[in-house]
């Protein structure tokens, strides 16, 4: 799909009106270098895919989807001969 065709096909959909639900989603900010979005419009992301908007949350769609991932220290596994099951120590 072009560039052009996703504009056009969004500019249609917000003619058309949509649904309170679709109103309501959240649309990033996208950053780039190149702007070629008509005045008044910036690249958004919504739902991962890029278009032209303006965005309603501060935040990257890339900056969402990071996560800090916090591991505890587990003990090593401990399996003693003639016992039934494991254990971390």
């Amino acid at each position: 799909m072009t560039f052009k065709t996703i504009l056009a096909a969004s500019a249609l959909a917000m003619a058309a009106g949509m649904p309170a639900s679709a109103m309501d989603a959240k649309i990033y900010p996208y950053h780039s270098k190149e702007n070629y979005c008509p005045s008044g419009l910036q690249p958004v992301v919504l739902g991962g895919v890029v278009s032209c908007g303006q965005p309603n949350q501060s935040i990257s769609y890339a900056e969402m989807k990071q996560h800090t991932v916090s591991r505890r220290g587990h003990g090593r596994l401990v399996c003693p001969d003639g016992e039934k099951g494991c254990y971390r120590q």
